[in-house]
């Protein structure tokens, strides 16, 4: 058996995978609590996802003998900036890949424009370094204590085997790779006034990185013997889970974050809009991710907003679909409440809902809030089509996957049909116990990476299309830099 890791941004799943990659069985963490002390930061305390894992262990010991797991792979939410000291302590908590404070800092960056080039980017708040350059000006002491910069789930690494390593996928994220190369580079450490020395290791998701320590081992009553590798960030370990590596695989990610992945045989880049061009956690391969700051984060901030539940926007949703009255009477939603990335890459824009009148209810704000979220994912589709990739049937992953009136809504926007398969919302998890096993076994990936299972497939409602390309055009509108 293959132990899959994924930790998300509010909560771990941990997945167990058998010979035949078949799903023996998956858990879930409590929900991890996230901090936003002032507006437009996100950070989360490291020793949380080591209470996570706890709990999904825990979870998972009543189900399964740990001593048939062979080997451990992770995922993770990328960019996070989990810094250590010289005695490997947590200096401070980990600053988040939604976090937008650091703009002046990726200004700064981007004054040698060379940089893009190597880094297969423009510099975002988003990414690892700009967040470490803040420290430097803003808490020097805990700058000046840094020993190691660990992504998220490498600090989970670090934890349970005591090395550090990074795969190439997650690795794309801090702006201290370069991507062609797939190796770290010198002038882009030293732009975000770093060394090499405060690295990981960086590796392919499938290499092994060590095994567990003794007492970790013993502690929970796994083999001394049980290999950990590398693993990927959170889009390519389920892009893995779906067999998505050849040239135009592709899918979408309904979680926090909305996330369009798109596999590739070379390096493409598309600076202006944002695209995000990185190593994928295979060898020989990279790809494309479109990237939206605030998925499923708006459908929480209502839920909390307005004491709503899902049962009840799945229903209005259902509702409004169906009366063009409802629909080309609803004001627009703009869905930028942490700022966005593509295409607009505006850490300072805000979420606001627009052309709302007398007749504005309950109702109407329901269906607004999916459409305006669905509206900021067709724009992300836009932007990484204009790389010249052609994505071929999308799969949907995540936990919006689960409403298929949504999908729908997505698939009319996008005029792509949108492919639902089992386990969508564990795909992450499944991608890490598949790197497991790829890298236990010594496998080629084109010998066993067969896609999932398709549960559903969704297709676009020709009617709500023509009124929602109207729409869409009006929405575009309302965005102002």
């Amino acid at each position: 058996m293959y132990l899959g890791i994924d930790l998300g941004t509010s909560a771990m799943k941990c997945l167990v995978m058998g010979e035949e990659q078949e799903i023996i069985y998956s858990v879930s963490s409590d929900e991890i609590p996230l901090s936003n002390l002032r507006n437009g930061w996100s950070e989360q305390d490291p020793e949380s996802w080591i209470v996570a894992l706890e709990t999904c262990l825990k979870k998972l010991q009543l189900k399964i003998d740990f001593q048939q797991i062979k080997s451990i792979s992770f995922s993770g939410h990328m960019h996070g900036a989990t810094c250590l000291n010289e005695k490997n302590e947590i200096i401070r908590p980990c600053i988040l890949w939604n976090d937008t404070r650091s703009h002046q800092e990726c200004e700064e960056i981007m004054r040698d424009n060379t940089v893009k080039d190597i880094a297969g980017n423009i510099a975002m708040p988003g990414f690892t370094a700009p967040k470490v350059l803040w420290l430097k000006y803003n808490e020097p002491e805990n700058f000046k204590s840094i020993n190691k910069v660990l992504l998220p789930k490498d600090f989970l690494r670090f934890y349970l085997t005591g090395d550090f390593y990074s795969d190439l996928s997650d690795a794309s994220g801090t702006y201290w790779l370069d991507i062609a190369k797939r190796e770290w580079s010198q002038k882009l450490l030293d732009a975000g006034s770093m060394q090499i020395s405060q690295m990981p290791k960086v590796c392919e998701g499938t290499d092994q990185t060590g095994t567990l320590k003794k007492e970790i081992a013993d502690k929970y009553g796994f083999s001394q013997n049980c290999k950990v590798y590398g693993g990927a960030g959170d889009n390519a370990a389920a892009a893995v889970g779906l067999g998505l590596y050849e040239e135009g695989d592709a899918s979408l990610s309904l979680g926090t974050s909305g996330v369009i992945f798109g596999s590739t045989k070379k390096f493409l880049k598309n600076y202006d809009d944002a695209i995000h061009s990185f190593c994928h956690c295979l060898p020989n391969t990279w790809h494309l991710m479109s990237v939206m700051l605030s998925c499923t984060s708006n459908i929480n901030w209502f839920l909390n907003a307005f004491d709503s539940s899902i049962n009840e926007i799945t229903e209005q949703l259902a509702l409004s679909m169906d009366s063009e009255k409802i629909i080309n009477s609803a004001p627009f939603y703009l869905p930028y409440l942490t700022g966005e990335r593509t295409p607009i890459n505006d850490p300072h824009v805000r979420a606001s809902f627009h052309n709302m009148g007398i007749d504005t209810n309950r109702s109407s704000l329901i269906y607004s809030l999916i459409e305006g979220i669905s509206f900021g994912l067709n724009d992300n589709y836009l932007a990484l089509s204009k790389t010249g990739i052609e994505l071929n049937n999308i799969y949907v992953i995540g936990g919006g996957s689960k409403n298929q009136y949504w999908i729908k809504l997505l698939a009319s926007i996008m005029n792509k049909n949108l492919l639902i398969t089992e386990a969508s919302d564990a795909m992450a998890a499944y991608g890490a116990a598949r790197i497991a096993y790829l890298g236990f076994n010594n496998i080629n990936h084109d010998n066993v990476l067969s896609p999932p299972k398709v549960k559903t497939v969704i297709e676009k409602d020709h009617k709500l299309s023509q009124m929602l390309i109207d729409r869409f055009s009006k929405w575009k509108n309302f965005y102002v830099s």
